[in-house]
């Protein structure tokens, strides 16, 4: 064997002790507890899933996921990032996890990985508590309603407002700014999550009212959302497993009851809307 020969085969042999290597620690769940935090990325002007209170984040998603980092063991490091720039900087691995309410839709499994559902997402209108002309969903026809911009609820006021005949949607990059908006009269309702426009109204009561019925579309779910890759499946499973220990020790439905006023069961396994 020339000298040449013998240092091909060991470069060889490296490069392939070096792909074993890569595989064996690529496992995200490993790499988390290894460096013993889990950095999330959320809109922290999102009540009540998440907020600021005089700087202090809490809300309903810090205290789920404050429980499920207990339960795998480690950290979590939240970071308040603008819902636009959560999923692209999940996909280029600036965190591990995006734990804003993500609604499931079909389009979105294609692209990323979701835990079970945390809270129910189905799309649903608030007015002003003034407002006696709006009672009914499809009484905002020719109407001007606001919702976040992204958002599955944005899609699905769309395609509503489409079947009525015409709504004019008007987009905002957080929630807070369309309530402003509505309880100062410039706009005629806002479309959100049931969730959200619950704990408004339990709130703000002399402000806001919800339409009877709020709902309409389909029902959906809020859900975590992990990169779509093998080295997330252990991490998945992780939360999964998590989640399901919190709701049969009956964590989920007291956190659910603290911010939302009532407990909604929900699946234990990723959702297909």
């Amino acid at each position: 064997m020339t000298i040449r020969t013998t240092l091909r085969a060991a470069l060889l042999g490296a490069a392939a002790l070096a792909a074993v290597a890569s595989g064996a620690l690529a496992d995200q769940l490993a790499d988390i507890k290894a460096a013993g935090k889990i950095t999330t990325a959320t809109d922290m002007h999102y009540t009540p899933f998440d907020m600021l209170n005089n700087g202090t984040y809490e809300g309903m998603t810090k205290d789920l996921f404050d429980e499920v980092a207990k339960e795998i063991g480690v950290q979590p490091v939240y970071q308040d990032i603008p819902w636009t720039a959560e999923l692209p900087g999940l996909e280029v691995g600036k965190f591990d996890i995006v734990i804003a309410p993500v609604t499931v839709t079909a389009e979105r499994l294609e692209r990323y990985t979701f835990t079970p559902p945390i809270a129910d997402a189905t799309v649903s209108l608030v007015k002003a508590a003034s407002n006696k002309e709006l009672t009914k969903p499809e009484d905002i026809k020719g109407k001007t309603v606001g919702v976040q911009q992204g958002t599955a609820q944005f899609k699905q006021l769309q395609a509503y407002g489409e079947s009525l005949g015409g709504v004019t949607v008007k987009e905002y990059g957080t929630t807070d700014e369309a309530y402003a908006d509505l309880a100062a009269g410039r706009l005629d309702a806002v479309a959100g999550s049931l969730p959200n426009l619950t704990y408004l109204v339990k709130n703000r009561p002399e402000t806001f009212a919800l339409f009877e019925p709020a709902q309409f579309g389909k029902p959906s779910y809020f859900a975590w959302v992990l990169r779509k890759d093998d080295n997330s499946e252990s991490f998945r499973k992780a939360i999964e497993d998590a989640i399901a220990k919190m709701t049969a020790d009956g964590r989920v439905k007291a956190i659910q009851e603290k911010w939302l006023g009532s407990y909604t069961e929900l699946p234990l396994k990723p959702v297909v809307n």
